[in-house]
Formats: C-alpha cells, structure tokens, sequence
C-alpha cells in the first residue's frame, strides 16, 4: 500500500506534532524523502532520529521563515500543509490579534508554502500533489470557532482556486478536513467526558478519529491512486457534517 510514495520528494508542514507527525513517519516508512517543517527545532530533531527525514526550523507566520524554506528545497514531488493554529473564542468575544494569528498560519502560509512548491513543480514539468489540512470546521458550524473557521473556509477555497489554476500543469490540489483527531495532545484536550461526549453525540459513528485515519487518506491523496482526484474538500468526520 502506498508503494507509489517511495522515493517521491515530499514537504510536510506542522510536522512538530500532531497530524504533521504522524504523516512524516508514516510517509518515510514508505520511503519518500520527507522535508519536515515546524517552529520547534527540538521536536524536530527527535523526528529526524525517529524517521530519518530532513528537516528545516521555520516559523511560516513570517515570511522569512517561507523564504527560508524556500531557500533549502530542491525538487517536490507533494506538500502537505499541516501547520496550523486554533484559539477558540465565542464570536462576541473574538479579538483581532487570535484573528490575525490564525489568518497568519493556516491560511497565508498555506498559499505561500503551495506557490513556492507549486512553481517547482511546473519547473520541474513532472505534475505533483498538495494536500491541505483544513478542519470540519471549515464545513459546519462550531461553537467558539469563528477565527478558526474562516481561515480554514479560506484554506477549502485556496483548495479550489489552486485546483483550477495548476491543473494543466498537472499538480492537483485536494483539502481532508477531519474531525477531532486523538493525537497525544488533543487526548489530553478531549479527555473530560462531558466535552467528549457533547461532539461525539453528532458523529454518527460515534467516536473521534485517530491518527492513521486521517493519514492514510492524505497518503491516498498524494499518490497515483487519486489521479483524477482534485479540488475536493473530503470530510474525516464520521459522518459529522451529513448529520
């Protein structure tokens, strides 16, 4: 499974933690050449003893950190962006700066890091794939989610914009938008009871996701198997926003 994936030069944002992390080691156990990129030097150092991947410290809130990036890359076969921040605030409460912040890193860097693999890859005249990883929110509404649901509403539509654009040079560009997904810190988030129970009760299957699932389908995504797979947002929510 994923056989396709090795060898293919692959750059994965956010990989620090979270989803990014699971996908950086699941794509080197295929043998693609992974770029990890996130803030925190430390944590990435740990996944390149873990996995063997590359990896480059930048903050992509700030465009020095995307020139940086930039500035290390050679050839990209497929970019996964998964930086991303959440500051939950009601909507009568919301402030510009948790705004702005969120605006900053899961959409702003999302279009810069895709331009910058983008214009490689029609270089390179090889076609490629990009995955965003926008959220259930971007699809749904969500209590104390107004920030981060419009920058992940913009990151679907980036999705589609870029689909357009870098279809005939045959990159395609695709979004999965997962539910809570139970890496280590969001089952330290989600682990009272009530709170889990209140967002699993929409979930027709009934339980949050974890990790491999969200995983497998941005692998999928990537690779030759979604060949005529672009501009889709693809829900990993159990059946959440049918409901």
């Amino acid at each position: 499974m994923f056989e396709d994936l090795k060898g293919k030069a692959i750059v994965v944002t956010g990989a620090s933690s979270g989803i990014g992390w699971f996908t950086v080691e699941q794509l080197c156990l295929v043998g693609a050449e992974v770029t990890a990129v996130a803030r925190n030097a430390q944590k990435l150092s740990d996944l390149r003893d873990l996995t063997g991947c590359h990896v480059i410290a930048a903050d992509l809130a700030d465009m020095a950190g995307i020139e940086k990036v930039d500035a290390e890359l050679d050839r990209v076969d497929g970019l996964v962006n998964c930086a991303g921040l959440a500051i939950l605030e009601s909507c009568v409460d919301v402030t510009d700066s948790a705004f702005d912040q969120q605006m900053a890193i899961n959409a702003r860097a999302t279009a810069m890091m895709s331009k910058l693999v983008a214009r490689r890859m029609i270089a390179q005249q090889q076609g490629g794939a990009i995955v965003n990883v926008s959220s259930q929110a971007s699809l749904a509404s969500l209590t104390d989610h107004l920030s981060y649901s419009a920058s992940k509403g913009a990151m679907d539509a980036m999705t589609r914009v870029m689909c357009a654009e870098w279809g005939p040079h045959n990159i395609r560009v695709n979004s999965v938008n997962p539910t809570v997904t139970l890496t280590p810190m969001a089952k330290v988030g989600w682990s009272d009871p009530q709170k889990a129970a209140a967002m699993t009760s929409r979930i027709p299957l009934g339980r949050f996701a974890e990790p491999l699932e969200v995983v497998q389908p941005i692998m999928f995504l990537l690779g030759s198997a979604a060949s005529m797979i672009s501009g889709v947002a693809l829900p990993i929510d159990g059946g959440f926003v049918a409901g």
